[in-house]
């Protein structure tokens, strides 16, 4: 199998982290690979914020909800939707940028840190490092745009955990194909089947590894989708972000 895909198709999330320095070249190496990523129009929208002090870990450990990896693991890398950047560019042609004020740019901005997130998480991995996304910072967006010191029109979308691995992690198993792959057009009757059969797996993989806390994947949804917050909203407000149109 090519390795590219053998890296894509083993993704694993790894929670448990040696304090080993990630060398800078290969650091530096795995920042170039995201700063190529696509994104849209050429925007360049994304920036990385590369976290290594360790306070400043600790304290995006907490701002996640109390995730130790966080400060564990030598680096975190904060994805950050980026356009105060493109006003510069704007500002700069004799214009007035009005993108932040509708729901494409958030649809955009988010979009492009997915790409570059996962291009960071493909790279780090290629290098042979652990990693782990982290959407926990969204629990207090207000906390990481103080501690990165974010501009307005900024917003952290996610961020990543690199570093060497102390202890691997078993491989999440996944809902069926069929679930995900739709032929030339959406399949709904395809899910409750689905859904259905992943309930017991993951349960049985829950018990397999020793997680009595583990819920199934329907359950889960139900914890988290089944109700929203309004911080996210009123921060991004805050930062530029109206959604006027």
């Amino acid at each position: 199998m090519n390795e590219t895909v053998r890296l894509l198709q083993t993704h694993h999330s790894s929670r448990s982290y040696k304090s080993d320095a990630i060398p800078v070249e290969i650091l530096d190496a795995i920042i170039e690979s995201a700063h190529r990523a696509p994104t849209s129009v050429n925007s360049q929208q994304i920036s990385l914020v590369v976290v290594r002090d360790a306070a400043s870990r600790k304290r995006i450990a907490e701002i996640a909800g109390g995730q130790p990896w966080i400060a564990q693991a030598p680096v975190f890398i904060a994805v950050v939707a980026d356009l105060y950047k493109t006003g510069l560019g704007v500002e700069k042609a004799g214009s007035e940028q009005v993108m932040q004020r509708s729901l494409e740019a958030i649809f955009s901005a988010v979009s492009d840190a997915g790409i570059a997130m996962a291009t960071l998480m493909t790279a780090a991995r290629a290098f042979g490092l652990g990693i782990v996304p982290i959407g926990g910072i969204r629990r207090d967006p207000q906390g990481m745009i103080d501690l990165l010191g974010l501009p307005p029109n900024t917003f952290p979308v996610a961020g990543v955990v690199l570093g060497y691995v102390a202890e691997e992690s078993p491989q999440k198993p996944r809902m069926a194909i069929e679930s995900f792959r739709h032929e030339e057009k959406y399949h709904p009757e395809a899910l409750e089947p689905a859904i259905n059969a992943y309930d017991l797996t993951l349960k049985e993989y829950w018990q397999k590894i020793g997680r009595a806390d583990g819920l199934t994947w329907s359950a889960n949804m139900a914890q988290q989708y089944g109700a929203f917050s309004r911080l996210i909203k009123s921060i991004a407000q805050k930062q530029g972000f109206t959604i006027e149109v």
